[in-house]
């Protein structure tokens, strides 16, 4: 029996080496081999049929841990998401974040809005995240990298003006607290080609400004991920290698 497995696994192997040579996608190609390589280390040929068959399969690591940033596993487990798919995967691991109020997401014309009341990421007037919300952002870029659409961090500030030794105005503030987010999300894995940044200070609230509360609500950076009509309005980039 052990022989016959063997063989069967060899023969196997064989005939997908012959497909993938027939192939002009050298990407598809390289999936195939580390699938085979997969398949021949004791793993399912599951997986290995669904590509060769064309199908969206769901790429999960096996042993796979949390990572240190405290990120939960779970979004890392799927791969080639819609946006409309994503948002249920997404609210639900950042379900306790939503019920604070410390993060808050809906679907809009440009795309998927991840938005972040200022205070829950940065102090009054700064620009440096707060180690707190680090397992937050992760949990966002596991997510993002389950998708290829482009994402913006965009800053918003209340009308309320600001003159300090580092901020001039308001539109500093919100850029730099844009950056400071976008950073964060390449160290967390997420491509730097893939993310924008825009600064918006007070020209783009989401409530009156003449109230403490909404006030509050004014100030935020939002992460956008942005669906294809909003993409198509972005710079032209140059294709990939």
């Amino acid at each position: 029996m052990i022989s016959y497995a063997d063989f069967i696994t060899l023969l196997f192997g064989f005939f997908v080496v012959m497909f993938a040579t027939t192939q002009t996608d050298s990407a598809k190609a390289q999936k195939v081999s580390e699938s085979v390589k997969k398949a021949l280390q004791g793993e399912s040929f599951k997986d290995t049929w669904a590509l060769l068959l064309g199908e969206k399969i769901n790429v999960k690591t096996p042993g796979q841990q949390p990572d240190a940033g405290g990120a939960k596993p779970g979004i890392a487990d799927r791969s080639g998401l819609t946006l409309a798919q994503m948002q249920p995967i997404l609210s639900k691991a950042l379900q306790q974040e939503i019920q604070s109020g410390r993060v808050a997401i809906h679907m809009t014309s440009r795309g998927l809005t991840i938005s972040f009341p200022q205070a829950a990421l940065f102090p009054s007037g700064e620009d440096e995240i707060s180690p707190d919300s680090y397992a937050t952002v992760q949990k966002i870029a596991n997510a993002m990298n389950q998708v290829r659409n482009p994402a913006r961090a965009e800053g918003h500030t209340d009308s309320t003006p600001i003159h300090n030794s580092r901020f001039r105005s308001n539109w500093e503030l919100s850029a730099a607290r844009s950056i400071a987010l976008m950073e964060l999300f390449t160290k967390f894995g997420v491509a730097r080609e893939r993310l924008s940044i825009a600064g918006y200070a007070d020209t783009a609230p989401i409530d009156k400004n003449d109230t403490e509360e909404g006030r509050r609500r004014n100030r935020r950076v939002d992460i956008v991920i942005l669906n294809d009509s909003a993409a198509k309005a972005e710079p032209d980039r140059p294709p990939g290698p």
